[in-house]
């Protein structure tokens, strides 16, 4: 597919022409100066998260002084630590032109395996590794079926979010596990100074995330299989590991996300929360992640899902009735959306 033009937070994949020699560190370093003087002025779509955000925080402060307050800011950061992760996640897999809809599910048995292992006696940290374990081999799966198996991504992953939902309720027994635990309890409640941890957590996971897409070989080359497959693998690039790597990030990033829900809730809750995948889809479309593949940001979904926790917030503090808060998440994305065809 083809992809446009990037900003100073995303790149664009070059797409190279049928007769290009074999890759070598030659035109790799002809695509990196490509990517370079392809950077300009930032498209309206990237820039709809923190234009946003900013709009939020004006008329939610005017309307309601407690938005402003550090308290306030504090709960919506740790709010957002979950859906950033899971962001975080999916733009990797956007960024393949591809999309994941089982984050939720997945997230959720990666809990439940969590809370499972808790009550079989093993050590917090064993069943923390197992519940990442376990949104990992979704994404092992997702990703065999899509680029092994040439299934469509929309297809597979819609099986999957079934297959983990369903799987997750079988093993709880359809039960929520309470999981009580003093290093779960720290992770909730504890951080460095006014940061908590889970917001430490979505930073770190951030700035890795940026470092492994904009500073790696393995970056670059997803970002050219997004934006042309068959270009990418003409050059020697392994498109199907690529993807394969892309969902298996998207589901280790849910594991983490399912600890950091375990330790918020205080419990390994079986039943799937599909608001998660629908945000994390929403916050990758407002940061100005090209759904076509090829073009990419970090900083714009991490914005994005603190925009759409904000705007939840926000509306609750100001009284709005919670029926119509799914309403202006959909308008705001809705917005988002013109935009990128705008700039397309």
């Amino acid at each position: 597919m083809s992809s446009t033009p990037s900003s100073t937070t995303g790149t664009a994949a070059p797409s190279p022409v049928a007769d290009q020699p074999p890759p070598g560190p030659a035109p790799e370093g002809a695509q990196r100066r490509s990517v370079g003087n392809r950077l300009g002025a930032a498209p309206w779509a990237e820039l709809a998260a923190p234009i946003g955000l900013v709009v939020l925080v004006v008329v939610f402060g005017i309307l309601t002084p407690t938005f402003l307050t550090g308290g306030n800011i504090e709960a919506i950061l740790a709010a957002s630590a979950i859906l950033v992760v899971l962001a975080v996640g999916q733009t990797f897999v956007v960024a393949t032109s591809g999309i994941d809809l089982s984050v939720a599910s997945t997230m959720t048995l990666g809990a439940v395996v969590l809370g499972q292992f808790v009550v079989a006696g093993t050590s917090i940290y064993l069943a923390c590794l197992a519940g990442i374990v376990a949104a990992a081999l979704v994404g092992v799966v997702n990703g065999l079926l899509v680029a092994r198996g040439k299934i469509t991504d929309f297809i597979v992953t819609l099986a999957t979010l079934s297959a983990a939902s369903g799987l997750a309720l079988v093993i709880a027994d359809g039960k929520p596990q309470p999981v009580i635990d003093g290093f779960l309890l720290e992770l909730a409640a504890g951080g460095i100074g006014p940061v908590a941890w889970p917001v430490l957590i979505a930073v770190v996971v951030a700035v890795l995330a940026h470092l492994v897409l904009f500073h790696s070989r393995f970056g670059l080359r997803l970002l050219a299989t997004g934006g042309s497959e068959e270009a990418a693998r003409k050059t020697g690039v392994h498109t199907s590991r690529i993807k394969i790597a892309a969902y298996v990030i998207s589901g280790v990033l849910a594991g983490i996300a399912a600890v950091l829900l375990v330790a918020r809730v205080g419990a390994a809750e079986p039943a799937s929360n599909t608001s998660f995948l629908l945000n994390s889809v929403a916050a990758v479309v407002l940061g100005g992640v090209s759904l076509f593949g090829g073009r990419a940001t970090i900083i714009g979904p991490v914005v994005g899902a603190v925009l759409l926790t904000a705007l939840v917030n926000g509306l609750t503090l100001v009284g709005v009735s919670q029926f119509y808060q799914p309403l202006a998440v959909g308008v705001v994305v809705a917005g988002a959306a013109f935009l990128t065809r705008f700039s397309k």
